[in-house]
């Protein structure tokens, strides 16, 4: 019979899967509403693609500055870091008022964004099993994948169906996020807290650095296509194609 330590050794693997993802699904969340926040707050298009790129900001800022963190202070540390980010981003969203309310929440959802793409996935391929740890990668993978696209799915559905279409989403969000808490400190610490704090250092090999820059380049064209597309799917579905269903607008997103 195993103990209450096998037991979350064995369970660290999904625990951690859900948490990646359940953190995902708050970074593209808002996505349905900004039609909404839109024609509250009178901005513009523009507007909402400088609140996306806000968030990408946020995003870079943690992986540079604390992206080699968890390998000092530990897996879980950051990986609760991440979510108390998460949290913060939900609780600006439910009082926004203002753009300016919008780009501090889309910073602190960068942010958690941020500490999880490289900490989850660390945590996940320390934890997988004999039997998954080949597939570990594509696991955190799908986990990233999945929480983004169900954020604007989950959001577009409550808009349309449910009460308070602004606020709504963002505590279930929280919900979500108190159970991944939840995950992360079941499943026991999987890093040997051998690093040390400090920037991450970027460096290239030269040899490989003209295909570096190719790759670099497709890259970057795909996630800017991605990111303007995500950014003004809703208002183009509503305000273009006359689709005024919040939950289409959504699905729009996700795919």
């Amino acid at each position: 019979m195993l103990n209450r330590s096998e037991r979350a050794s064995k369970l660290a693997f999904p625990l951690l899967a859900y948490a990646f993802a359940a953190i995902m699904v708050g970074t593209t969340l808002p996505t349905p509403m900004y039609a909404l926040y839109s024609a509250c707050m009178h901005f513009s298009v523009l507007t909402t693609t400088v609140v996306f790129a806000t968030y990408a900001a946020g995003v870079l800022a943690a992986l540079l500055v604390m992206g080699s963190w968890s390998d000092a202070l530990g897996r879980r540390p950051m990986l609760l870091a991440g979510a108390a980010f998460a949290v913060a981003s939900a609780i600006v969203f439910l009082s926004a008022g203002t753009v300016s309310d919008l780009l501090v929440g889309r910073t602190l959802s960068g942010l958690s964004a941020g500490v999880y793409t490289g900490t989850a996935t660390a945590a996940l391929i320390e934890a997988a099993p004999p039997a998954w740890h080949s597939r570990a990668a594509a696991v955190a993978t799908v986990a990233n994948v999945a929480g983004l696209g169900a954020g604007p799915l989950l959001a577009g559905v409550l808009v349309q169906y449910a009460p308070a279409p602004l606020r709504l989403s963002f505590v279930v969000h929280i919900v979500l996020v108190v159970l991944a808490v939840a995950a992360v400190l079941i499943a026991p610490e999987t890093s040997e807290r051998c690093g040390r704090i400090g920037f991450q250092r970027l460096s290239v090999p030269a040899g490989l650095r003209p295909v570096f820059l190719t790759a670099a380049t497709a890259a970057f064209a795909g996630l800017a296509v991605m990111g303007l597309f995500t950014a003004v799917a809703p208002s183009f579905v509503s305000g273009v194609i006359g689709v005024g269903n919040h939950a289409r607008q959504g699905l729009s997103s996700a795919r």
